[in-house]
């Protein structure tokens, strides 16, 4: 073969490795490393991002590194709620939870997606254990009050935020090869369950594991300045004047203050992408550029 042949040859199949090369110090640098991913949005209402999704992660745990998928599940919920002739109520991007809508809640998280996400994950050849609510009684809560402008509270029912994580238990599953699939559903220290925004929970329970990142999937590019662009990096100070200023606003102001509070407890960074491309924690993760918006103190 005259020379240089093969190398046009196997161009493509070059530039195969060239990828897997450039994800070489990732591998290294997150091995045995909790990544905390909160999966929602478009991904996982479309079935090949869904596919896309799952792969990637039972992939990341297949090269020695420690996903756990805290999931949500709003717009299942707020169609459940339209059957029963439910109107979704929504204060700053927090869902107001009453009895009806908390059955809902646990209907829909529990007893459907997270036991849906379990099965695709053992589809696609990993060991999945799915906690939610009570199964596991694995996030700790307590009532969330939303304040005002004025600092005064508002009731939003069985809304809650995360107490505390058993963590000693999560871990033990995670040592015998399984990926952790969590619902957002927390229990109190009386028994009662409580709605936690996805967002939030997903923070919290990297804030108690000390995760080496958090990343959040939702269905935008990231966090976008004034022009619509993206921004590809953030720190804590300009997240919290864009917030104050209202250009970071709706169901973005949950997700970027649960960054924040990751950072603050210790997390290194945070990372907001788009769930619309596919493989986008892959992409986020072991390229040079990434794919969203990174948070960082």
């Amino acid at each position: 073969m005259p020379e240089g042949q093969g190398e046009v040859m196997f161009r493509h199949l070059i530039k195969r490795a060239g990828a897997v090369i450039e994800a070489l110090p990732y591998l290294i640098k997150f091995n045995n490393k909790i990544i905390v991913i909160k999966y929602g949005g478009a991904a996982m209402e479309n079935e090949e991002l869904k596919q896309s999704v799952i792969q990637d992660v039972v992939l990341l745990k297949m090269v020695g590194m420690e996903p756990i998928l805290v999931h949500g599940g709003g717009p299942e919920i707020n169609r459940y709620l339209k059957k029963k002739g439910l109107e979704p109520r929504f204060v700053g991007g927090y869902r107001v939870t009453d009895k009806e809508t908390m059955k809902i809640v646990q209907k829909v998280l529990g007893e459907k997606i997270n036991q849906q996400i379990v099965s695709l994950i053992k589809k696609a050849g990993g060991k999945a254990k799915g906690f939610y609510g009570k199964k596991g009684r694995v996030i700790k809560a307590f009532k969330y009050w939303k304040k005002d402008e004025e600092g005064n509270k508002i009731d939003l029912g069985f809304t809650g935020q995360v107490g505390g994580i058993r963590f000693r238990y999560l871990r033990k599953w995670m040592k015998l090869g399984y990926i952790p699939v969590l619902t957002s559903i927390g229990v109190g220290k009386r028994g009662g369950v409580y709605n936690i925004n996805a967002d939030k929970a997903a923070a919290g329970i990297a804030a108690y594991l000390k995760a080496e990142k958090l990343i959040m999937m939702t269905d935008v590019l990231g966090v976008l300045d004034a022009q619509g662009k993206l921004i590809s990096q953030v720190n804590t100070y300009r997240a919290g004047k864009m917030i104050k200023s209202g250009a970071i606003s709706g169901g973005m102001i949950p997700k970027v203050k649960s960054c924040l509070y990751a950072l603050r407890k210790g997390i290194k960074s945070a990372h907001i992408i788009d769930g619309r491309l596919p493989h986008a924690i892959l992409l986020e993760l072991f390229t040079d550029h990434g794919i969203g918006t990174m948070v960082v103190k």
